[in-house]
């Protein structure tokens, strides 16, 4: 016995050896990529808080010093109140962040539905057969399907609704309501609703497999037990199976409006404006929902902006200081998608914890 262990020791201290080296060679890779994004970040933070330094002056401009104060720095409160000028130390993002908030809406407003009622319908309702196999495949594709391509979809179901209007032919369907009308243009063409729509085509994928994987987790023991109660299945799913996978659904749903919120390049090729100087609606604040309602029926059908759509404009001026004004909207644009992200972890969390099995 002690010769067999003798003959071990050699190969125990080098397994030992090979495990502590993968387990510095894992330590040094994550701290390597923390360090180099905080690096990153920082370059990006530090010059969204300062312009840059002006060039050499001549004598004639020293002999007459500028009496102006000096302009706060790019990330400041004007940042969010002003739009977008020619000038880039009053350049803002008002319009950008008007027309993000507006797709979230308009992207929750119909992706949830659309895609939590799908997922309980694959995994609650639909039989096990052929079908649902080919389903599952192509909704697993299409997650992983290039965003321009949803792009592409989208300006031709969208924008150019398949050619059926000829540019001569372009019409308003104007809608009844209680109280007032709405003026919807046929097709759709460079409008809100229609990168909302796109934007839709992009997130509904992972929203149904988000809440397929959330209605998976819930035990069968749940339903059988509320069977054997006497419930009927859409009790069941009412009662007991919705509130049980509720946490993975919303992580789900946050996660990919998180994702619709980066999203630039659907928005490019479907021509969304990169200069604009007013928000959807004409709405800047709370008070103007309550001074123009009618602005909200409006809103879906007006030209936009979105966020990543005006970085990308700043980025490409010829302008030193627009890069700082790009620096700022990215900050903004990683603080939102930050706060959702760490929303959907809280929920999730939360949810967890009351859930009892």
């Amino acid at each position: 016995m002690s010769v067999r262990i003798k003959l071990q020791e050699p190969d125990l201290a080098r397994r030992h050896r090979i495990g502590k080296a993968f387990e510095w060679l894992c330590c040094g890779s994550t701290w390597f990529g923390i360090v180099v994004l905080g690096v990153l970040l920082m370059s990006v933070a530090w010059k969204a808080m300062t312009w840059p330094a002006p060039k050499a002056m001549t004598a004639t401009a020293q002999a007459t010093p500028d009496k102006a104060q000096p302009s706060p720095p790019p990330l400041s409160k004007k940042f969010f109140t002003n739009y977008h000028s020619r000038n880039p130390r009053e350049a803002g993002l008002l319009s950008a962040l008007w027309g993000s908030l507006w797709l979230t809406m308009l992207v929750a407003l119909f992706s949830v539905p659309i895609g939590v009622g799908s997922a309980v319908y694959l995994e609650e309702y639909a039989n096990e057969g052929r079908l649902k196999r080919l389903i599952q495949l192509n909704l697993s594709n299409l997650a992983g399907v290039p965003s321009i391509v949803y792009a592409l979809l989208g300006m031709t179901a969208f924008v150019k609704m398949f050619g059926l209007f000829h540019k001569d032919e372009e019409k308003t369907l104007v809608v009844n309501l209680l109280f007032t009308t709405v003026d919807i243009p046929l097709p759709f063409d460079r409008t809100l609703i229609s990168g909302a729509l796109t934007l839709t085509l992009l997130v509904l994928p992972t929203v149904i497999v988000a809440s397929q994987e959330a209605l998976r987790a819930v035990p069968s023991s749940i339903r059988t037990a509320s069977y054997a109660l006497g419930a009927t299945r859409w009790q069941t799913i009412r009662h007991q199976v919705l509130p049980a996978a509720l946490p993975g659904i919303m992580t789900g749903v946050i996660l990919a409006l998180s994702r619709a919120i980066g999203e630039a390049a659907p928005l490019m090729l479907i021509g969304a404006l990169t200069y604009v100087a007013y928000t959807p609606g004409e709405i800047t604040n709370v008070a103007d929902i309550f001074k123009n309602p009618h602005g909200l029926l409006d809103a879906p059908f007006d030209k936009f902006t979105a966020i990543p759509l005006q970085i990308y404009q700043w980025i490409n001026q010829p302008k030193a200081e627009y890069s700082h004004v790009a620096a700022a909207g990215i900050v903004v644009l990683l603080s939102i998608l930050l706060v959702m992200n760490t929303a959907a972890i809280l929920i999730r969390h939360r949810f967890q914890k009351q859930t009892r099995w």
